[in-house]
Parts: C-alpha cells; structure tokens; sequence
C-alpha cells in the first residue's frame, strides 16, 4: 500500500466525540490516549467505540503517520462551573460526573464562520446543530458558556433516534419494571426521539411527507416534529436567560440547513426576542454557503451555516505538526 505521507499526507485527523475531563485540545493519539479514551465508550456508545476503532484501523495501516484525536467536548471546556456541574455528591464530580456538550468541532466552525460574517459574533450567540444528533449551544465571546447536551450525547433536545433529557424517575420506574440496562440503552439511544414519537422515521424529510397526509400516520408526524420544535424553542429561551439575550442566532445540522419549515416556526415562536425572519431569504437558503436570513428591522441576526467537523479537524492537526506539540505530547501521554 502506498504510504500516505508519499502521497504528501503528513497526518490524519479523527473527530473523536468523548475526551472526557482529561483532553481539551486535540492530541495526538498513542496507546496510552487510546487506552483513556475507551473508558468513554458508554457515554457515547454510537460514536466513540467507532471512532476509536477507525483510529486503531488508520495506526495499523499507516504506523508512520501521525493520528490526531480532535474532541466534540473541547470547546465547551470554557463553560463556567454553575452550568457544568450536576446537583450531586462531590464525590460522583471527582469521578467525572458533570456535564462535557457536544458537537464541538461544529460549533468551533460555526463560530470560525461568523466571526468573518457579522461584528455581533463576538456577543451574545446561541448555534442549533440540528440534525439525527441534536443541540444548542450559547455562546459569549466566541466561548463556550452553556449547551443541551451533558454528561452523554442523550441530553437536551429530542433528537432523530434519542429521547433528550428525560426525568431519571422513568429510568427508575423502567429498572423497577424488570428492564435491563442494555433494553434502557437501545430504548434511549435508538427507539426515542422522531423515530419513537412518530412510529415512523427518524428522518424529519420523511416525516414532513408524511405530515401533510391526513390518517394516523400524519397525525403522528405531524406529533413529532410539533414536539423537536417546540424542544428547540423552549431550550432556545433557557440559553436566552443565561446570556441575558441574543444578538446571533445560527441554524446548522441536517435540519437546521436544509429544512425551512422549521427555521420559521422556530424564529415565529422567538419573535418576542425582537426576531424578524426574511422568509423570502430563507426559501433561498439551501445550506450550500453561510447566508443571513433576518429582516432588515430585525434586533436578532439569524444565519444558516452549512457546517464542516472535518475542516475543523484538518485545521487542528496542522496546528498541532505546525507547533511540534503533537510529538511534544506524545511523549508526555
């Protein structure tokens, strides 16, 4: 096989979802970060164990080429403790215990993007990464403050597939009821959310199909995505009285770039905010490049952003071979 840095590729980046506590910048990968990075797979089981075996693959296949682990929990390491710290013993927080976020590579780009678009980016901001994963996050300075997502990748807004953040008494109830950890699991991570709601698709396209049928069938799509976005207002506000009000607000994801409906019933809902949506400029927003989508008049700035976790990756590592910290790292790890 023909080496990858013969090919001119000096190094490969990986998003990896979980760095825990331990890691808040990108680091490069050696036996000991992969040793430490497997004890997050149940946190996020349908990413981390995949990740980490891609890397695995990549170290196999290409010994001589650097591999960095870039973290979807990085950028929220600026969050202030009142918002990452769970109301438990201390005990459970020095093992970890507390809230990480999410989807941090996406919001790292998504503010790259807007800090080059609008002064405001430096203010009060909240970045929806909608998608089959989903969250918010709010953002002060172009720093992480506050975000749905929590200790797993199961909390805050309803998702395709996953419940959101659910009262641990139903977990209770369900243990009381006999039920396993591994049927807890497969109802939270794959059964819930769209899918679970509707009892048709985790997909918001289909459902939209669906929605405008008459039967039980468009009934419950119709349920569903009346309940993803009624999730996203209502956790929208809660990032609103953190920041102490908005001046950005940013759609990105799957959804957030490509579905309109949802855009609009979204900023319809957040108008007391002082939101005004150009809804003929949101038709025209096709997530293919950054485009602002207020009205004139509006106090609120509202942007659709077509993210990219992998630029944001690629950029890391070359900071990381720049510097020489990679090889510095490693030999600390």
């Amino acid at each position: 096989m023909q080496s990858l840095q013969g090919a001119g590729i000096e190094a490969v980046a990986h998003r990896v979802v979980h760095g825990g506590g331990e890691y808040t910048e990108s680091v490069r990968v050696t036996d000991e970060v992969l040793e430490r990075l497997a004890r997050f797979n149940s946190l996020a089981p349908l990413h981390q164990p995949h990740n980490l075996a891609g890397i695995r693959q990549f170290r196999s296949a290409f010994p001589e080429l650097p591999q960095i682990a870039c973290f979807d929990t990085a950028f929220h390491a600026t969050m202030p403790e009142v918002d990452y710290a769970f109301a438990l013993p201390r005990e459970l927080r020095a093992q970890g215990v507390r809230r990480y976020g999410f989807h941090g590579l996406s919001y790292q780009y998504i503010m790259s993007v807007l800090q080059q678009r609008t002064i405001r980016a430096n203010g009060r901001v909240v970045m929806a990464h909608l998608g089959n994963g989903a969250s918010l996050c709010a953002c002060r300075d172009g720093s992480s403050m506050a975000t749905t997502m929590g200790f797993s990748a199961l909390d805050g807004l309803m998702m395709g597939t996953r419940s959101g953040s659910l009262d641990a008494g139903v977990l209770l109830y369900l243990m009381e009821q006999g039920w396993t950890h591994a049927q807890i699991e497969k109802l939270l991570y794959k059964q819930s959310g769209l899918l679970g709601v509707s009892g048709i698709s985790a997909d918001m396209r289909r459902l939209r199909e669906e929605a405008a049928k008459d039967g039980a069938d468009g009934e419950n799509a119709r349920r569903a995505i009346a309940q993803f976005t009624h999730r996203v207002v209502r956790e929208t506000g809660a990032l609103v009285a953190c920041l102490g009000g908005l001046d950005v607000l940013a759609f990105s994801g799957g959804i957030g770039e490509n579905d309109i409906a949802l855009r609009e019933q979204v900023c319809t809902r957040l108008a007391w905010l002082g939101i005004h949506m150009d809804w003929q400029r949101n038709r025209e927003a096709d997530g293919k490049e950054a485009y602002a989508i207020h009205a004139p008049d509006s106090a609120v700035e509202i942007w659709v952003i077509p993210t990219d976790e992998g630029r944001v990756a690629a950029r890391e590592a070359a900071a990381l071979l720049e510097s020489g910290e990679a090889l510095d790292r490693a030999s600390l790890a």
